[in-house]
């Protein structure tokens, strides 16, 4: 990466903000982006911050056609003295440049961009809500941009950070909600795309989700491409499960996304004290520790949730009521600490957070 000045262009119409209870997730964005280029020969260059618009690209882009890209995800906070604070955001740089390896996408600087992406969040920091549980969702992401229709990895890309104020996940307050376990579609396998952060994992599991809604589920729970036995990924979550006192997450197998979250959560449980452990686990082992009354939590994580308590599980007809359909202790105490320490509220004893200046 060449050594450039970052370039500042700020926009002259800036638009209205939205109401902080009426924030759609996704759908607002704010006055500018950051964006910089890649070719072969020259690194990452022209790194800027310009007011935000649509993109102009060939037909032939590389990544219309053969799905070359990455992204992240992460928020930055309004404490309650105004501080502005990502969370972990070293993290998702390196998670970035892990998933870009895998799609053969040239590193970024993971320094230098988080240096853009602080002064991206800086100049928007009035886009930052400060009602309860809301938060300025974060998304960079790279695409192939070579006009060319060989079946090659792209010689030219374009990286971006975008920008959009989000209300609480949860409207009406954290809530348990019903999962279907997936029995027919794949989401990954150990060797292919699962441990990456790209498009087609998240479209390739929208028949399973439509499948899932029908009858009345919020999302669906993953089992292994190969057997179809061990348990996965929750949607775009990862999945806990407190056993008998015990915390169990499935293992990262090559095919499972490392959430910045549940990492999180696994340090916090340790340091707690909380017997907790990342192993293979099965959907039949899940149901007879259920059958003898051991499920005692289920809870998915994730940036946009943070925790997501489950109420139901359902497996070939079979039925699995957790806690009564009421959020557990522990997935309260984490969700309180988490969201605590993202806003300020708790204090970090971890270093987690950064304070945007």
């Amino acid at each position: 990466m060449s050594e450039q000045k970052l370039e500042i262009v700020k926009t002259e119409d800036k638009k209205p903000k939205p109401e902080t209870d009426q924030i759609p997730f996704g759908k607002t964005f704010t006055d500018h982006m950051f964006v910089m280029d890649y070719e072969t020969d020259s690194g990452w260059y022209n790194p800027r911050i310009v007011p935000y618009e649509p993109l102009t690209l060939d037909p032939a882009a590389m990544i219309f056609h053969y799905g070359q890209t990455v992204f992240e995800g992460l928020k930055a906070y309004r404490a309650e003295d105004d501080r502005i604070l990502l969370f972990r955001p070293s993290q998702n740089l390196q998670r970035l440049n892990r998933s870009s390896e895998r799609l053969s996408i040239p590193p970024i600087d993971e320094e230098r961009v988080m240096y853009y992406l602080t002064q991206l969040i800086s100049l928007e920091q009035d886009w930052v809500p400060s009602t309860q549980g809301t938060a300025l969702y974060i998304r960079p992401f790279i695409i192939a941009t070579e006009t060319n229709l060989a079946v090659a990895p792209s010689h030219s890309y374009k990286f971006m950070i975008i920008l959009s104020p989000v209300g609480p996940y949860f409207s009406g307050g954290l809530k348990p909600v019903k999962i279907n376990v997936e029995d027919q579609f794949t989401r990954a396998v150990k060797g292919g795309t699962g441990t990456a952060k790209t498009a087609g994992n998240y479209s390739s599991g929208y028949q399973a989700q439509a499948k899932a809604n029908k009858e009345g589920h919020a999302d669906v729970l993953w089992l292994d491409g190969v057997e179809k036995r061990y348990i996965e990924e929750v949607g775009s979550m990862n999945i806990f499960f407190k056993i008998n006192g015990e915390v169990v997450t499935p293992e990262l197998n090559g095919s499972i996304l490392n959430g910045i979250t549940r990492m999180s959560i696994i340090e916090l449980l340790k340091k707690w004290g909380i017997p907790v452990s990342e192993r293979k686990i099965s959907i039949a082992e899940l149901y007879q520790v259920y059958e003898e009354g051991g499920l005692e939590e289920a809870f998915g994580t994730g940036t946009a949730a943070v925790i997501s308590p489950v109420g139901e599980l359902n497996w070939l007809g079979h039925q699995m009521v957790v806690n009564n359909h009421e959020i557990g202790e522990l997935s309260q105490k984490l969700y309180d600490t988490i969201t605590g320490i993202q806003t300020g509220k708790v204090e970090d004893r971890h270093e987690w957070t950064v304070e945007v200046q």
